[in-house]
């Protein structure tokens, strides 16, 4: 990761990563977001602004989707493997999960989650697999939410490689004003 942002300043540094990674960059991508999910104190906005660098808009969201898809999944699965039994033994907790039972309902809550940056997207896959939500109503919810989020993180990282360190003071303003728009629709709402 080191390499790829000293070369977000050099297009010729930049190409020869890429050249070196081969065929197994986007694998790299792909486990390296599944896994900074899977295990939450790994960043993974580094991860999506380094596949933007080096693979463009298209692919780079591309691979970017997929680890987070792969990294959602792999974390619903480990909590409704070994969390969702112990958690219906707590009172208050089954009375909650009997009381929400609507899969429309839990994934609109998945959704909706994915796109406020302020959430902790490992925390969401991991308590969406302690809810009676279905893997493929999950999937879909995911994918949903974390198809412009990526977007918006690739082609910061595409254009910090295009324009150098100095536009990332620019991204970084847009990513926080984009973290306070709920909270100011809200504000207006009242």
């Amino acid at each position: 990761m080191d390499q790829v942002l000293a070369a977000i300043n050099d297009p010729e540094r930049m190409r020869a990563l890429v050249d070196s990674l081969g065929p197994w960059g986007p694998p790299v991508i792909v486990l390296g977001l599944a896994a900074a999910i899977v295990f939450s104190p790994v960043p993974s906005a580094p991860i999506a602004l380094a596949a933007g660098a080096l693979y463009g808009g298209a692919w780079g969201t591309a691979y970017v989707v997929a680890g987070s898809l792969l990294g959602a999944v792999v974390a619903f699965l480990i909590a409704r493997r070994f969390g969702y039994g112990p958690a219906r033994r707590i009172p208050w907790i089954a009375r909650w999960l009997d009381r929400t039972q609507s899969q429309a309902m839990l994934a609109w809550l998945v959704f909706a989650s994915r796109l406020l940056p302020f959430l902790s997207f490992d925390a969401v896959s991991y308590a969406a697999g302690l809810t009676p939500l279905r893997l493929p109503w999950f999937a879909l919810a995911t994918f949903a939410g974390v198809l412009p989020i990526s977007i918006l993180l690739v082609r910061f990282g595409e254009h910090m490689a295009q324009q150098g360190a100095a536009w990332i003071g620019t991204a970084v303003l847009v990513a926080g004003g984009i973290t306070l728009l709920p909270l100011l629709w809200r504000r207006l709402r009242r």
